[in-house]
């Protein structure tokens, strides 16, 4: 195990850089195992800030990790269509729906949420087996776009809308939207297409309340250049295809990788898991008979 200095081996790696790859989490959730205490190196509790190389023996939770270079991590994404009401975390201690429970099963692996949506906010979710793609897509200097489509109540003029464009400052710093489009509706309650470049907390909502205004709905339609699409309805999900893969690829700038084939038991499973997880439709009143 190596530790962060000026003389780092150039094979070692961040430690919460290997067990995301690993496919245990996302980096962020990884430095917070680091910090409790969970991940050992070599038998000896890790630290933040340690490096590791391929011959590093890593535990997480007691259990081996076993180290792969970059080019062997599988790389699938999923795309996931969040209804209102369910959490972007693991386990709820309330015990109410977490969008890990609709997922399908992984065997060695875990599915990494490229982002997150607050519990009011639906709409599209992008999760995946390989963590670098993860926090690439999510970190800050990548400039991902993020669309959303928000219904607002109030009276919006047109200085909200160039004052939001231009940028306001919030609680945890200065925020924008990069584009605001209009797209109808009645009264007090108008849609608008907004795009944003970071995933901060709340923050589409908290830069229309900058204005006094209220975002009564609000769903997230795309993620850089995936869009949500009928593939996946409310509570549903749907593997991404190749193209879809290597252009977030592309875009978090590495490598296009082929994304595996399901084994036959893997589809068997992720049938299953389709079937048996499909949301609840409102019953539908019977047809009147004829004659």
């Amino acid at each position: 195990m190596s530790q962060s200095n000026n003389t780092t081996p150039p094979s070692s790696e961040k430690l919460q850089k290997v067990l995301a790859r690993a496919g245990l989490g996302s980096r962020r959730e990884m430095e917070t195992a680091i910090a409790d205490g969970r991940v050992k190196v070599n038998s000896q509790v890790a630290k933040l800030g340690d490096r590791v190389e391929a011959r590093d023996k890593v535990s997480f939770d007691d259990r081996p990790v076993t180290l792969r270079p970059e080019e062997e991590v599988p790389r699938r994404v999923i795309m996931y269509n969040k209804p209102e009401g369910e959490l972007c975390t693991r386990k709820d201690p309330e015990g109410r729906r977490t969008v890990f429970e609709r997922l399908p099963r992984l065997k060695g692996e875990r599915w990494i949420a490229i982002g997150r949506l607050d519990i009011n906010t639906s709409g599209l979710l992008l999760f995946t087996t390989d963590g670098e793609l993860a926090n690439r897509l999510m970190h800050p200097s990548t400039q991902v776009e993020r669309e959303y489509a928000v219904r607002v109540m109030g009276d919006v003029k047109r200085e909200h809308i160039v004052a939001m464009v231009d940028g306001v400052m919030l609680e945890d710093g200065p925020a924008r939207f990069t584009d605001v489009q209009e797209f109808g509706g009645e009264g007090i309650n108008t849609w608008f297409h907004v795009v944003i470049l970071e995933g901060r907390n709340r923050e589409v909502r908290r830069l229309w309340e900058s204005q006094g205004l209220t975002v009564s709905r609000l769903k997230r339609v795309r993620y850089g250049n995936i869009f949500l699409d009928k593939r996946a309805k409310a509570g549903e999900w749907v593997e991404l295809s190749q193209d879809e893969v290597d252009d977030l690829a592309t875009l978090a700038n590495l490598e296009t990788r082929k994304v595996p084939e399901l084994t036959p038991d893997e589809k068997n499973r992720w049938s299953r898991d389709k079937h048996k997880r499909r949301p609840v439709q409102a019953m539908r009143k019977p047809k009147p008979r004829r004659g």
